[in-house]
């Protein structure tokens, strides 16, 4: 299937998030609380371009709960009409936007223009946030000690409390994303 394709079979925001039952009511804190900084130049310079945007999801990731309201923001004050489909669900896109090459990572952001050709491509993480990830894995223990199935469930819970609370890091995946959207 061709972008456009992919963009049509897709669900709305408000569909998607009104379905989902693990991560609601944090993405909505994130969204709620989320304000746009003075960025005119930028939303006005992306509106021009026409977007749309792709969005391959989950409910459960913690990252999508993070990432998807700071793109929604943006999305809303560029004109930029998103569209979300469940990784899961949608193999076939997925596997052409894999991470390192191997991994199903999520969120990807993918924007097309009004021809369906993509012109830029984002997720899952910001710089940022992946150095935080990688710093915290770092400390677990090896996959092998009895006690690494705990640490990383602890681990995973740090993430989506910081991911809901920590502003710095919400800015931050709006600095990331408008860079990839100016490029």
């Amino acid at each position: 299937m061709k972008l456009n394709e992919w963009f049509e079979k897709g669900i709305t925001p408000s569909d998607y998030i009104g379905s989902m039952e693990v991560n609601q009511a944090d993405l909505k804190h994130v969204y709620d609380n989320f304000t746009l900084p003075n960025d005119e130049d930028f939303f006005k310079n992306t509106k021009e371009r026409n977007l749309r945007a792709i969005v391959l999801t989950e409910d459960w990731c913690g990252d999508a709960m993070l990432n998807t309201p700071i793109l929604l923001k943006i999305a809303e004050a560029s004109d930029i009409e998103v569209r979300m489909l469940h990784r899961d669900q949608n193999l076939e896109l997925m596997d052409q936007y894999l991470t390192n090459g191997r991994a199903r990572s999520i969120p990807i952001f993918i924007f097309i223009d009004e021809n369906g050709k993509e012109v830029a491509k984002w997720g899952p993480r910001a710089e940022k946030i992946q150095a935080y990830v990688d710093e915290s894995q770092s400390k677990l223990p090896s996959k092998e000690t009895p006690e690494y199935e705990e640490k990383a469930k602890e681990m995973y819970a740090a993430f989506k409390k910081s991911y809901r609370n920590n502003t710095t890091f919400w800015d931050d995946v709006y600095d990331s994303i408008k860079a990839v959207l100016q490029d």
